[in-house]
């Protein structure tokens, strides 16, 4: 399970806001559930995320977190013959992040 241990420790400062993005942006490839917010159901390519914090909130056991991810999905078939076209992708994802064992889920949000 995905820990985010820096953004546990910022929650609450003036920090937090980049900590988070930071250590979102640097999470391990795969690590969030992308594949679920594509348009067509393509393969995802996450090597260069974009991540806009949208809304926190507290709660006694976890901090929540509402943000936007830019991503690319890959299509089969692009405009220059069967070449897969990389395409601009967007989701909304909630993280919920344990206050106790910084472990965080990720589910996609469909507005």
């Amino acid at each position: 399970m995905t820990q985010l241990t820096q953004s546990l420790a910022s929650w609450g400062t003036d920090s937090f806001s980049k900590t988070f993005k930071n250590e979102i942006e640097g999470l391990d490839s795969g690590a969030l559930p992308l594949e679920k917010g594509t348009n067509r159901g393509g393969p995802v390519d996450d090597s260069d995320l974009s991540v806009s914090l949208l809304h926190t909130a507290d709660n006694d056991a976890f901090i929540e977190a509402k943000m936007g991810v830019f991503f690319y999905e890959i299509s089969a078939g692009g405009a220059c013959g069967d070449a897969p076209l990389k395409e601009n992708a967007y989701c909304v994802i909630l993280v919920s992040i344990n206050k106790a064992t910084a472990e965080a889920e990720f589910t996609v949000v469909f507005e």
